[in-house]
């Protein structure tokens, strides 16, 4: 299927016949079954779309999820996203699609990283009730009403706001969706461990490198963001912390073995050069390899 680059908001209303009041800045609606029933679109910005009854599928990389309804999905610029509308449905959506230039020099173009739900995966989409989606509807209405306005001096600070103060909400409700997620958080908690456990003992390291975040929210078949944000939620550390630690705990069996040389122990743990080791192990523990060793 062919990609459809779309770079600007303008292009994006153009494609699918919106208006364009702010050429930065949109709220778009779908709710016509006579439109293109599939395609993929590489956007050149960010989108956060509310959709609120069946009617068409979403994937993102290699991920595939039918949406039911309350249901919000958010994309950054740079992402690819293949939409797919299920036949004899009326999908509806209501979408607020900005541009990074409208939220430069705002409390949102300097916050706008720790919103770490636009690089989730399409399974990873936010489930919300209906007192929150009617929440987030009142905040895109908002938008809409200060677009219909002409635009001034206020036009964008006040867009930014609602815009920051809808995505603070959108916050809360992920954060409320990982406690209501308990159990299976915990499943996937304790399946890092053992992939972690199993990296650092059994060679894994040696041959592959330092573990990365990444590599582990593969295995886990989550997004490097939403996996982050999980572990986080249930460890009060981030990933990489959490990997370090575990890191630390491995070096520290290692060194006790006397038939080992630091050395050893460094490539052991996926380190190139033992020097990069000694640093990251007295930044953790305040003691350099030898000098843990020797104590002990």
């Amino acid at each position: 299927m062919e990609i459809l680059k779309v770079d600007t908001v303008d292009q994006y209303n153009k494609l699918f016949g919106f208006e364009t009041r702010h050429p930065l800045v949109s709220i778009v609606e779908f709710d016509d079954p006579t439109r293109e029933e599939r395609y993929r679109i590489n956007f050149g910005f960010y989108a956060l779309f509310l959709k609120d009854t069946k009617g068409c599928t979403i994937d993102y990389g290699k991920t595939t999820y039918d949406y039911d309804d309350e249901t919000v999905v958010c994309f950054a610029p740079g992402q690819t996203v293949g939409f797919t509308q299920i036949q004899g449905t009326q999908p509806k959506s209501l979408g607020l699609l900005f541009h990074p230039d409208f939220i430069r020099g705002t409390s949102l173009g300097r916050n706008i990283k720790k919103y770490t739900f636009f690089s989730y995966e399409a399974n990873e989409a936010l489930h919300v009730s209906q007192e929150e989606r009617m929440i987030i509807r009142d905040c895109l209405m908002k938008i809409r009403m200060e677009l219909q306005r002409a635009i001034d001096k206020h036009t964008k600070g006040l867009i930014a706001i609602n815009i920051e103060l809808l995505l603070d909400y959108c916050m809360r409700f992920y954060e409320r969706q990982f406690i209501t997620r308990q159990d299976m958080n915990t499943d996937t908690l304790a399946r890092f461990e053992q992939h972690l456990d199993d990296y650092l003992h059994s060679g894994a390291a040696a041959r592959e490198g330092i573990p990365s975040v990444k590599y582990f929210a593969d295995k886990i078949c989550l997004s490097p963001n939403y996996f982050g944000d999980l572990v986080k939620r249930e460890t009060g550390k981030s990933a990489q912390e959490y990997i370090q630690l575990k890191m630390i705990d491995a070096a520290k069996e290692e060194l006790l073995d006397p038939q080992k040389t630091v050395t050893q122990v460094a490539y052991t743990l996926g380190f190139q050069y033992p020097q990069h080791f000694a640093r990251f192990f007295k930044r953790q523990v305040g003691l350099t390899p030898g000098q843990y060793r020797n104590q002990g």
